[in-house]
């Protein structure tokens, strides 16, 4: 027998760990089947420190710290075995592609379930109506996936497009009915053979899980169609329609602004510091961005690369800065002992992501949207004359209904209009229904406009302090979608036709080598809607 094959480095633990998440930014990490982080909302931290791997995952939920022991690549999955502080026995955690952790039988069953369920429901409550067709198959051509139940409702000449989705699926399935909703009632308009004319569409959501949809449906074109909401108890099968007419305000607070000046000098040091470990060639092209009051991430091409908080210290009234270093959801804090690791990190990254990188690496393919988003901060005016350059804000805070949100690319035109911005770098069936979900928050906050002391009425950003300096105008904003032109969805067109036609959109199209320069290929604009 030939010598055994060495075991990985610390180092070579990480890096596989790193890999895994870089290829798959929407990971769950699970323990004993349980889904403990999910990674679109959580951070980690890996690295060698004394010796041993060590990675650490938080959210606002949880922490957890393990020491890893091995990592084992399986099918779409990574096994990695810990071990806990003070524990000589190892534990098995697992990283998997998604939350999802049903298995292929149990959902098809529970899609099979909820096919009857609609059947026996819709047929109950809508009495001399037909339910025809109804079926949840998969057909990629018209973009149609296994887990929404589509079909019709027929009565003599009248017809109307049914769409529902169940209470197991997970809660953005559930928000994107209403694109796939649309797409339906187009493919029965275009596939009817005459006689029927498809005048309504029905969507039916699980029971507290309407409030996305009817957002987003009161934005639609009604004289397009008549759009009816409902919820669909399953325990009791009961159906019950929800008037998104009058489905309560939007409440909408906005984080106030702070001074970017005063935070990049709170953190100055700590920038000096990373700066310090960077080949000096890189330095010109960091992009430096202030988050907070007292908070400045570093980052390249859009990608966050290191962060520098600026606080108390422990045990002492002083201030100093924390940083913390690695790409995108990795989060390191960086001590003399891994200033080293962090160099060896950096230069790979620099080599990695540049305009003619290598498309295969992790680094080069993460989060290209954030890349997109910093070429479009710097070129947006060049491409569209009518914004103003200089007055843009990215990742804007929102808390609306409970839930915190971030407005993409913020911008005022020439004439004071606020321009919502939403960027896609890869086809995205959902986006004109989600970029209309930040142009209604944007809508309510500039229509916030109480009588001030001074007589005046501003905004909402105004009063939070944005776009200091422009008199926002009090007009309804403008959305502006953006993303390459062979990688727009072919959806994207036919829900933009049931945008309500008080919403002036524009779909700016550019070339694919984006990242080398941003140029316009075509544009497309709002204009009458068409039924």
């Amino acid at each position: 027998m030939g010598p055994a094959a060495a075991a990985p480095s610390p180092g070579q633990l990480a890096e596989k760990i790193e890999d895994y998440l870089a290829r798959h930014p929407a990971a769950a990490l699970l323990e004993d089947g349980r889904v403990l982080f999910d990674m679109r909302m959580a951070r980690y931290s890996v690295g060698e420190s004394h010796g041993r791997c060590l990675v650490q995952f938080w959210s606002e939920d949880r922490n957890l710290m393990r020491t890893v022991v091995e990592v084992q690549e399986r099918t779409q999955c990574l096994r990695v075995l810990t071990r806990r502080m003070g524990s000589a026995k190892p534990q098995a955690l697992e990283l998997a592609p998604t939350s999802d952790r049903r298995t292929p039988t149990a959902r098809d069953a529970a899609r099979r379930n909820y096919l009857r369920l609609l059947e026996r429901t819709l047929s109950r409550n809508f009495i001399g109506s037909k339910v025809d067709g109804l079926r949840s198959a998969m057909d990629l051509e018209h973009s149609f996936g296994p887990a929404y139940a589509r079909g019709r409702l027929l009565r003599g000449t009248v017809a109307e497009a049914v769409i529902g989705v169940g209470e197991a699926e997970s809660a953005s399935t559930v928000d994107g009915i209403l694109t796939l909703g649309l797409l339906w009632l187009d493919y029965c308009r275009r596939h009817t053979d005459g006689r029927r004319h498809f005048g309504a569409l029905k969507v039916v959501v699980p029971a507290g899980a309407w409030r996305t949809t009817a957002e987003r449906m009161a934005w639609l074109n009604h004289s397009a169609a008549d759009f009816q909401l409902f919820t669909l108890d399953e325990r009791n099968e009961e159906l019950t329609p929800v008037d998104f007419r009058d489905s309560g305000n939007l409440e909408v607070r906005l984080v106030h602004a702070f001074s970017a000046e005063v935070a990049l000098e709170r953190c100055q040091a700590g920038i000096g510091r990373i700066m310090a470990l960077l080949p000096p060639a890189s330095v010109p092209r960091v992009e430096v961005r202030p988050r907070s009051a007292t908070e400045v991430a570093l980052l390249l091409h859009g990608l966050e690369f290191a962060r520098v908080r600026h606080g108390a210290a422990a045990h002492s009234f002083a201030r100093e800065d924390a940083i913390t270093f690695g790409a995108g959801a990795n989060e390191t804090p960086l001590t003399e002992e891994n200033a080293g690791f962090c160099r060896d990190l950096l230069t790979r990254l620099f080599l990695s992501r540049h305009a003619d990188g290598v498309h295969t690496d992790a680094l080069f393919r993460m989060q290209p949207e954030c890349w997109l988003e910093s070429e479009l901060r710097v070129g947006i005016a060049e491409l569209l004359p009518s914004l103003r350059g200089d007055l843009i804000y990215s990742q804007v805070p929102a808390l609306s209904s409970g839930d915190r949100g971030m407005l993409d690319l913020l911008a005022l035109d020439r004439n004071g209009r606020v321009v919502v911005i939403e960027v896609k770098a890869n086809e995205a069936l959902h986006l004109p229904l989600q970029a209309l979900d930040y142009w209604i928050r944007v809508r309510a906050l500039n229509a916030d406009r109480p009588l001030g002391s001074d007589c005046r009425r501003l905004s909402a950003f105004e009063r939070q302090g944005y776009f200091a300096g422009a008199e926002m105008a009090s007009l309804q904003p403008r959305l502006l979608l953006v993303a390459p032109a062979l990688r727009i969805h072919p959806a994207n067109e036919i829900a933009l036709r049931y945008i309500s036609p008080e919403i002036e959109w524009e779909f700016l199209a550019i070339s694919e080598q984006w990242r080398r320069a941003l140029k316009v290929v075509f544009h497309k604009r709002s204009g009458p809607a068409r039924a």
